[in-house]
């Protein structure tokens, strides 16, 4: 395993996004050590404002800051609201990142996303297939940005000299997930679904797309360790891939969510609704090889995040 090169040990650490999925998930990992989480609501700090930010930041005094905030959404959302994506997600890692370094934060991790990638990157996806090819139009604005925020961490680092990384997690789920029927990505999007159809003994859902599509998912309490142990053991100017290595289509991603939840009946797929991205597979060697591996299988992390969802979504 790799030595640490960074202790959060007695540090302030601001955690933000912190009623995110990522966020509230690495509250629950950093309350197992022994360092300040610290934390801003909405109505105390809008992170789109770089003067707000800036004077946060001087005040609270952070050494480290997990950067988890962002707009974040599945396929409708993206393409319905292109604006609000780049825009938001633009604006709040800037702000974050040069306030980081205005006030001499000690070390910031960057959150990304696996659709920094072409779309039809290499299988599995190598952190140096960014930037090598057209990015899937249904999310691009959001890539972008989240490229950004890579480009903005590597430029501190080269002329400040700024300890500065980011992070690339595969397709995400588990407690604090968005449920939104508009909104959310496909792991919950089928678990209300099934949850549904199983309460009102309905036989049949309906799936977008062929359900061909292969995706990798990640427990977020894994990513959340997977984070921490980022913070603390790496510091280069390239990007890192988090991730499970654990793949399955969407049918056998269906098939197992209807097992968690108790659904028993069929599916449809809807094939006028787009696929997205044929296959999205993280080459995660790198940071396998420093010594970090998630822990939860796809069938355990499930019925983890329905019991989430019956007890935290449902009135």
């Amino acid at each position: 395993m790799t030595d640490k090169v960074y202790s959060l040990a007695g540090k302030r650490v601001w955690v933000a996004g912190h009623k995110g999925m990522v966020g509230s998930a690495l509250v629950r990992q950093l309350s197992k050590l022994d360092c300040e989480v610290l934390t801003a609501d909405r109505n105390e700090l809008d992170l789109l404002r770089q003067e707000a930010v800036e004077q946060w930041v001087h005040d609270k005094r952070p050494d480290a800051i997990f950067l988890a905030a962002g707009k974040v959404g599945g396929i409708y959302a993206n393409d319905t609201w292109p604006a609000d994506f780049i825009y938001n997600n633009l604006m709040i890692e800037a702000n974050i990142i040069h306030s980081a370094f205005l006030n001499k934060v000690e070390k910031l991790l960057f959150l990304g996303s696996s659709c920094i990638y072409p779309k039809m990157a290499p299988q599995p996806m190598t952190e140096d297939a960014l930037l090598t090819g057209p990015l899937e139009p249904t999310n691009e604005w959001y890539a972008i940005a989240k490229i950004s925020g890579i480009k903005l961490c590597q430029a501190y680092r080269k002329q400040h000299g700024c300890d500065y990384i980011s992070a690339m997690p595969t397709n995400l789920y588990g407690p604090g997930d968005n449920y939104d029927p508009v909104s959310s990505h496909v792991v919950a999007a089928l678990i209300a679904k099934a949850h549904r159809a199983k309460v009102e003994d309905e036989q049949n859902i309906e799936i977008w797309g062929t359900g061909t599509p292969k995706r990798e998912f990640l427990f977020v309490d894994d990513l959340a360790d997977g984070l921490v142990y980022l913070m603390e053991h790496y510091s280069d100017h390239d990007h890192i891939n988090i991730g499970s290595g654990i793949e399955a289509t969407i049918q056998e991603l269906a098939n197992i969510i209807g097992e968690a939840t108790g659904y028993d009946g069929g599916y449809t797929y809807n094939t006028d609704k787009p696929d997205g991205t044929p296959r999205k597979l993280m080459d995660c060697s790198r940071i396998h090889n420093m010594g970090w591996k998630s822990q939860t299988s796809l069938r355990d992390g499930m019925v983890n995040a329905y019991q989430w969802y019956l007890e935290n979504t449902l009135s």
